[in-house]
This record gives structure tokens, sequence and C-alpha cells, in this order.
């Protein structure tokens, strides 16, 4: 299982899933999550602009801190936790492996 990890995924319905996903592929969360067909939308394309990947971390995995961008836009996000980041911006690298993550409700 080399260059892959295990990702644990609650959906908005409170269903889990395993994933297992490439760490060679330069993908983050948001594009996991819409390659494996969760309702997540990804409405800027990853640039945290919008919070439309909005997910929650629930395991204790050390991320990268958020950028300015990233905290500006989850300031004015609805849903907002204290584990939340947007999925754009978490990068896919072996030291994620066993993360586990909660999709965000929507926002309207």
């Amino acid at each position: 299982m080399d260059n892959q990890i295990k990702i644990l995924v609650k959906d908005r319905d409170g269903k889990t899933y395993n994933l297992v996903t490439p760490t060679d592929m330069s993908l983050n969360l948001m594009e996991v999550l819409k390659l494996n067909e969760f309702d997540v939308e990804g409405t800027c394309g990853g640039i945290a602009m919008c919070a439309s990947c909005q997910c929650y971390i629930k395991s204790k995995h050390k991320l990268e801190e958020k950028s300015y961008d990233e905290d500006a836009m989850l300031s004015e996000a609805f849903h907002v936790k204290q584990d939340s980041r947007l999925g754009c911006q978490i990068k896919i690298t072996e030291a994620l492996n066993g993360l586990v993550v909660e999709i965000a409700p929507k926002e309207n």
C-alpha cells in the first residue's frame, strides 16, 4: 500500500466510509471527496474563496496552520466549529493516514 493512506469520512447523512487515496498525486481533501462522489461542491475550485468544502477534522492529526485566506473564509461561513477546515486547503500526505473527517452541512 505504498503511496496510499486511509481516510474515514462521515457524510452529511451520518454514514461513514473508509477511503483509500493516493499521496503521490498532489490532491487535496476536497478533490478526494469529489472524486469519491461525496456531496461537496468546491465552488471556487479550491482557492479558499468559498466554504462549500468545509469539513470538521475529528482526529488529532497535525495539519498545516490555516492560511489568512482560509481563516477569513471560515469567519464568514455557516456551521463553523472549532475543528472546521476547508478541504481544499488540506493537502493529502502520508502524515494524514487515518484522518477522520466529517463533512459540514450545506450553507443554505
